[in-house]
């Protein structure tokens, strides 16, 4: 379209046109920016967790949503194995399959790893254009084009949605906003038709993502709020009352979620607020019929004898078990400190450590500053939708600070509050723009008490421009340094300033293919055993799904125990291979040593990991050393045999003596040894992943060969 055939258009239609081509902008930004990683290395999935979602779409796309449901896995938790159909969320699965089904139904052929790896930057791109309806809802179309540009680019968002990032954050984050934007809908019109759509967006939801309990928490607050102020009305309930029994319905097709909604402690509040709701309404009929002495005796009666009976069940319930209590996570929100004390599995996981304050402004930069802004704003224009994003924005702040994992639910929020306050921040200094010549004079008489209010409005409008150019690049730079390096292949830069690229996991794994048995069974610590199923193809003892503590135990009091222990626990789990990781050699922090302690705590978690005591491996200082200075226990276990088998021999650096770890910046204690239970199996080139083969009894039992 030319220039002048834009200017022949309404002012309507020029609106129109110039809000699809930002948004249109904005969802192209989001899925491009999105696409470093595939650029720089290739089409690979990241991380740990999204080989197992990998591994599970392929076989639905391959075989049928039956047997995908049906699906026995014998490959994992040998010798338990795991029922795959009704201990996962499927609609990430799903989604990816009927995508991949439609593609080729139109004869566009692409392998179902490529809808993996491109599955997250096209919904971040969704996420963008429902971000804009639901701010738009909230305040106007400006400020929803400025938060839709602004989760385009987030790093808070970005970390779990670039290319490769096939896990179930991927879609969640747009189910869970899609939910919230009909929601709003729903309040504002009391439609059941708005109320119905907003729970298939929860069922949507529910099926993609375990984070759908925040969901079904906030929702029956913001009505609880709306009670306590006086704003319930016929709308509210219509709304509440059809998503809640829609939604708990449709939740409870889904096999990994069952009778929760009706029987967990987690979805309790939803269920009161359902019966609030039911009270609230009862009391609004009684009080239209009868007279205000009446209505105050009955009230008096009724709640009371309610209030007593609904504690009476309660507690019944609770005491017979038919309500669980709240999970491990769950208490971990509410008291950051729980885990650590009573589950460590759960405190060993990176993503559930608390968020450090450098973590906000390296995911958010511009937006920690915009957020408080966005919060006085709508707290000066009060609605029952503005009443909802405060308290969205106020939850999620409280739960990420907890939980580094949760800084995925409050970007989204950040961005949408941002997008509020500084679109007003622009509106209200646009209009001090003194931009009509005719107009100079008349304006000048009117503002002469405010002589330089065209200078500051134009360096207010100035300085909020370069701040939101400087959160582009910010966002650009983290995206690419820091979020799209795929964990299964590293890099690093050379002395001349080039890239080194360390294919060590892949590298394993493929040697594992093909060079060991089919049915053999492997030992690692659980955080890779869904690539080695996956890329691999082997059996494995334990993975990222930890729903077995005792499992993982024995193999954490495996790798602390001393060769001769260790040999009993492998032979009883029938172990033929043992894998670690290793970064004394490359200087990889993230290795099996590194993670050693929670092998520790986890293995001497239960009962038959008694013996096995944390500060027998550390020094009388109270240290974790791997020098000669460190625990005579420590430098006798089978973990650290494994990583430093004939690292003693190895130069690292130039003037360092053979078996300085680079990791922990030490020459290791225990160089001269060799390995009585276990053969070297293969080393990778940079010695990232090192394989043992565990050695047969021999035909006597007098000896192992």
């Amino acid at each position: 379209m030319t220039k002048l055939g834009f200017l022949r258009l309404s002012y309507e239609k020029q609106d129109t046109l110039l809000k699809l081509l930002i948004l249109s902008m904005a969802a192209v930004l989001s899925f491009s920016t999105r696409l470093f990683s595939v650029l720089r290395f290739e089409s690979v999935i990241h991380e740990f967790d999204p080989y197992f979602n990998y591994r599970t779409t392929r076989f639905l796309a391959e075989e049928g949503f039956y047997k995908f449901h049906n699906w026995f896995d014998d490959r994992a938790w040998y010798p338990l194995g795991r029922i795959i159909g009704g201990t996962i969320y499927p609609g990430l699965m799903i989604t990816s399959a009927a995508l991949y089904h439609v593609l080729h139904f139109f004869h566009i052929t692409i392998d179902i790893r490529n809808v993996c790896v491109f599955l997250a930057p096209l919904f971040s791109s969704f996420t963008a254009i429902v971000t804009y309806h639901f701010t738009k809802e909230l305040k106007d179309a400006g400020a929803g084009l400025l938060a839709a540009a602004m989760i385009a680019v987030v790093p808070g968002y970005i970390s779990r949605s670039v290319a490769g990032s096939y896990d179930n954050e991927g879609i969640a984050i747009f189910c869970m906003l899609l939910t919230y934007y009909m929601w709003i809908k729903a309040v504002k019109t009391g439609s059941i038709y708005w109320s119905s759509m907003c729970a298939l967006a929860y069922f949507y939801m529910v099926s993609s993502w375990g984070g759908y309990v925040f969901l079904i928490n906030l929702i029956p607050l913001h009505v609880l709020v709306l009670m306590l102020t006086g704003r319930f009305s016929h709308r509210i309930y219509v709304a509440y009352c059809t998503v809640y029994c829609l939604g708990t319905i449709l939740s409870m097709q889904i096999s990994f979620v069952g009778f929760q909604p009706v029987q967990s402690s987690e979805h309790m509040a939803a269920f009161g607020v359902f019966g609030l709701c039911q009270i609230h309404a009862f009391v609004d009929y009684l009080r239209s019929k009868l007279n205000a002495q009446q209505f105050e005796v009955l009230f008096k009666s009724v709640i009371s004898l309610v209030g007593i009976i609904l504690l009476s069940v309660g507690a019944v319930l609770m005491l017979t078990g038919k309500i669980s209590p709240w999970t491990g996570r769950f208490y971990s929100l509410l008291d950051p400190s729980y885990a650590k004390n009573n589950i460590p599995i759960i405190a060993s996981v990176s993503e559930h450590q608390p968020t450090t304050w450098s973590s906000y402004y390296f995911d958010l930069q511009l937006l920690v500053f915009m957020f408080p802004v966005g919060l006085y704003y709508c707290f000066n224009n009060l609605s029952d939708a503005t009443i909802f994003i405060i308290m969205y924005g106020v939850t999620s702040m409280y739960f990420s600070a907890v939980m580094v994992r949760l800084m995925l639910v409050l970007a989204p929020v950040m961005c949408i509050l941002s997008g509020i306050g500084v679109s007003q921040v622009l509106t209200t200094y646009m209009k001090n723009l003194d931009v009509s010549r005719a107009d100079k004079k008349t304006k000048k008489q009117q503002d002469s008490t405010y002589p330089i209010k065209n200078e500051v409005a134009s360096g207010m409008i100035l300085v909020m421009a370069f701040f939101l150019i400087t959160y582009t690049f910010h966002s650009t730079w983290v995206t690419s340094e820091a979020y799209s390096s795929p964990s299964i292949v590293l890099s690093a830069r050379g002395g001349d300033g080039s890239r080194i690229i360390f294919d060590d996991f892949r590298e394993a794994y493929y040697w594992l293919r093909h060079n060991t048995p089919e049915d053999a069974k492997v030992m690692s610590w659980w955080d890779y055993g869904y690539q080695i199923t996956a890329m691999a193809n082997r059996t494995i003892l334990v993975d990222n799904n930890t729903w077995n503590n005792t499992h993982i135990s024995r193999v954490g009091q495996a790798m602390a125990s001393t060769e001769e222990k260790a040999y009993e626990i492998m032979r009883e789990l029938d172990v033929s291979y043992v894998l670690v990781i290793f970064g004394g050699l490359t200087g990889y922090s993230s290795d099996d040593i590194n993670k050693f302690l929670w092998m520790v705590r986890i293995g001497g978690s239960t009962d038959t990991g008694r013996h096995i005591k944390e500060h027998d491996y550390y020094t009388p200082t109270g240290e974790f050393r791997v020098d000669r200075e460190g625990s005579p226990v420590l430098l006798n276990c089978l973990m650290y045999k494994m990583c430093y088998y004939r690292f003693g021999q190895v130069y690292t650096e130039a003037k360092r003596p053979p078996g300085y770890d680079r990791v922990r910046n030490a020459e290791i204690g225990n160089k001269d040894f060799e390995l009585d239970v276990l053969e070297e199996a293969y080393t990778t080139e940079h010695w990232l992943v090192r394989i043992y083969k565990v050695k047969d009894l021999d035909n006597r039992g007098l000896s192992r060969t």
